[in-house]
C-alpha cells in the first residue's frame, strides 16, 4: 500500500481548528510507493530505470540486407507473416498464414470486382464497394500491426518510420521483412547445435570391502 490513515492532528493546533472530516484522511507516503512492471505486474527495485526506445537495426527499406526474406515477403507475404507470428507469439505459423491469406484474397477479389464493375454499376454501388475495400484494408492493417507492436514492446523499439498501423497500411511487405530481420538478430535460438557433442559424466562406483571377523579373535 502507498498510504496510511492519519488518526490524530498535531498537538500544537487547538481543537477548535479541527474541521469535520479532516481526521482519518489517507495521506501519501513516498517510502511506501512501489514500482510495478506494466507488462508482468511484478514489483521493481527502487533503482530501476525504464530503458529508452532503441532504433531498429535495419531500415524499413533495407530488404536487400536479407534477400531470402525479401523474396518471401514480396511473392508470398502470408508465409513470412506466419513465420514472424510463430517467432514472437509461439503460435503455429499455418494459422497466421491462413488468416493473412484470407484477408488478402478477399481484398484482392473486391478490388478486381471494382475494376470490372467500373462504369457498369450505379455510382452509389461503386462508392459502397470502394468504402468496403478501404475499410477492409484498415482492419487488415490493424490486424497485422499487432505483431509489430508486441515486438516493439518486448525490445523497446521506436516507432519507425511512423506508427505501426500506418507502416503496415502503406508499406506492408517492407514492414514484415523488417520485422523478420529484427527478430533474426534479437531473438536467440535456444536449440542445441547438432554438431555439439555432450559427453555424459563418467560413472563413479564405490567399492565396499567386507572384513570377516572370527569369533574369539576380535580385538578390544
Amino acid at each position: 500500500m502507498s498510504s496510511y490513515v492519519k488518526l490524530t492532528k498535531d498537538q500544537a493546533a487547538p481543537l477548535e481548528d479541527i474541521k469535520a472530516g479532516e481526521l482519518n484522511q489517507p495521506i501519501r507516503v513516498p517510502q511506501l510507493r512501489r514500482k510495478i512492471c506494466l507488462e508482468c505486474g511484478q514489483q521493481l527495485p527502487e533503482a530501476h530505470v525504464p530503458p529508452s526506445d532503441e532504433p531498429w537495426m535495419t531500415g524499413i527499406c533495407g530488404c536487400a540486407e536479407d534477400p531470402e526474406s525479401c523474396k518471401t515477403g514480396l511473392f508470398c507475404p502470408c508465409v513470412l507473416y506466419g513465420q514472424n507470428m510463430e517467432t514472437i507469439h509461439g503460435i503455429p505459423w499455418q494459422e497466421s498464414c491462413l488468416c493473412h491469406a484470407t484477408f488478402l484474397c478477399v481484398g484482392a477479389g473486391l478490388a478486381i470486382s471494382l475494376a470490372i464493375c467500373n462504369g457498369t454499376v450505379s455510382p452509389d454501388a461503386f462508392e459502397l464497394m470502394t468504402e468496403g475495400l478501404i475499410c477492409g484494408w484498415n482492419v487488415f492493417s490493424m490486424y497485422t500491426s499487432t505483431g509489430r507492436d508486441n515486438l516493439q514492446k518486448k525490445f523497446h523499439l521506436k516507432n519507425s518510420p511512423c506508427d505501426s498501423c500506418l507502416v503496415h497500411a502503406f508499406m506492408h511487405p517492407c514492414a514484415i521483412c523488417q520485422e523478420h530481420r529484427e527478430m533474426k538478430r534479437l531473438i536467440i535460438d535456444d536449440t542445441v547445435n547438432e554438431d555439439t557433442v555432450i559427453d555424459p559424466p563418467s560413472v563413479q562406483e564405490m567399492s565396499i570391502s567386507i572384513v570377516a571377523i572370527e569369533p574369539g579373535n576380535s580385538s578390544t
